[in-house]
């Protein structure tokens, strides 16, 4: 075997040009299969990346109005969530993990010792900031203890704390919002944010629930001292894994399409405000689950195109191996009748030839294994877009692209191997080019 592979390898070098164009279609195939699959990786991730920001899965629950008659009550009527709601959905519901009620005021004027600006105002239970994400860079995040006792504190977005304390650590400061003193327990890190229902968080303070209803309740058309601005639900996770592997069917866009998970909220709310449980317009309900099944099914296919370019590219280099294998065993007959002339065995035979082209296969492939990684990672250190995470070349990846480049090297070196090992020594000696 190993001196099998010492001539293999003698023959390569013996005809560079043909084994360097050769392994060229190779190497491309390899670097293809990597980078593309690597790109559709790096996109995945970074749609990932961009919905945890916001949250993961979430549905924002808000007022709207009725479109049909239910209960003798006519269409129009204005249908505001309250506190009960929330509760009602976290008892009754068997779908949901989590339900947040939420409070938002705009624009409330306010101070710190340095600056002012209006504020966007949100008071939220600490339920909230996990599905939400509202990661700190320092401090502390919002705790039952608050809301239970009622602390006036506060966590500041970036721009926030940097609008009213510029580049100054905010842990321990006094803010002042609508005239009420509040005390900053934490700064929410810099969120990568490209969707909102009510705006970046970076540009938010955030208060314990119970304080915002008591001191700062929400205002306007509909509102009333029982109401609530939206409530924020997560569905358990097998309910997510199941609208996922069975998104729902309709004839309208996908986003408007409704899920289990809304059909029980609608119809929860619709038992408490008497409005139909079919009418869609009562209550607003976004639910980002479907949001990620169409951008993870439009993810998918790129990447299952850029897979099959790749393959495609890579079959095209295995041909071009068998190719030129099945050329050395025609301009190498002659050798092949001597070598079987003195003794040589048809396994011997075979074996040399397979030899020449798998190894010519697995090197071209380790080459390009190295260079589409490399490839990879120097884009990955360039600046990147939103929704883009870089190359990312998973175990996967590489995987597939090893057990495809032995499958191709077996394919088109076997056929070469069995056309040089059935010559028969008279006719391989009697053989002129």
């Amino acid at each position: 075997m190993f001196e099998a592979l010492r001539q293999s390898i003698a023959n390569l070098r013996a005809n560079k040009l043909r084994s360097f164009l050769t392994m060229f279609g190779i190497i491309w195939g390899i670097v293809s299969i990597v980078v593309l699959a690597a790109t559709g990786e790096g996109f995945r991730k970074g749609n990932d990346d961009v919905l945890r920001e916001f949250g993961k899965n979430i549905v924002i629950i808000r007022r709207g109005r009725t479109s049909m008659q239910a209960g003798g009550e006519r269409a129009g009527r204005l249908v505001t969530l309250t506190l009960g709601d929330a509760r009602a959905l976290a008892s009754q519901s068997s779908m949901l993990r989590v339900v947040s009620p939420e409070i938002m005021r705009y624009d409330l004027r306010t101070k710190s010792r340095y600056n002012a600006g209006a504020i966007d105002i949100h008071g939220v239970e600490p339920q909230y900031q996990e599905i939400r994400t509202l990661e700190l860079q320092y401090g502390r995040s919002l705790n039952w203890q608050d809301e239970e006792q009622r602390h006036r504190v506060a966590l500041l977005g970036a721009d926030v704390a940097e609008q009213l304390f510029a580049d100054r650590n905010v842990l321990g400061e006094s803010i002042t919002i609508a005239g009420i003193p509040f005390e900053v327990v934490g700064k929410i890190r810099k969120k990568k944010q490209d969707s909102n229902y009510s705006g970046p968080d970076d540009t938010k303070v955030f208060v314990p629930f119970a304080v915002m209803r008591q001191e700062l309740p929400p205002q306007g058309f509909g509102y009333n001292p029982e109401s609530i601005s939206a409530i924020i639900v997560t569905p358990k996770d097998d309910v997510v894994a199941e609208i996922v592997r069975n998104p729902p069917v309709g004839s309208g866009p996908m986003f408007t399409r409704e899920t289990v998970v809304d059909r029980e909220i609608r119809t929860i709310l619709a038992e408490r405000h008497g409005f139909d449980a079919e009418d869609q317009e009562a209550v607003s309900i976004w639910n980002t689950t479907i949001s990620t099944v169409m951008f993870n099914r439009i993810i998918e296919g790129i990447k299952s195109f850029f897979t099959a370019v790749g393959f495609v590219t890579l079959a095209l280099g295995g041909l071009g191996v068998m190719n030129i294998m099945l050329i050395a065993v025609r301009d190498r007959t002659s050798e092949i009748g001597l070598r079987k002339a003195m003794g040589a065995r048809t396994r011997d035979i075979s074996r040399q030839f397979f030899l020449e082209g798998f190894f010519l296969t697995l090197m071209s492939g380790s080459i390009g294994l190295v260079l589409g990684v490399g490839l990879c990672r120097l884009v990955s250190s360039l600046p990147l877009p939103d929704r883009f995470s870089g190359m990312i070349v998973t175990w996967q990846t590489a995987a597939v692209s090893v057990v495809t480049l032995i499958l191709v090297g077996v394919l088109t070196s076997t056929y070469p191997a069995y056309r040089a090992a059935v010559l028969t020594p008279v006719e391989a000696l009697r053989y002129e080019r």
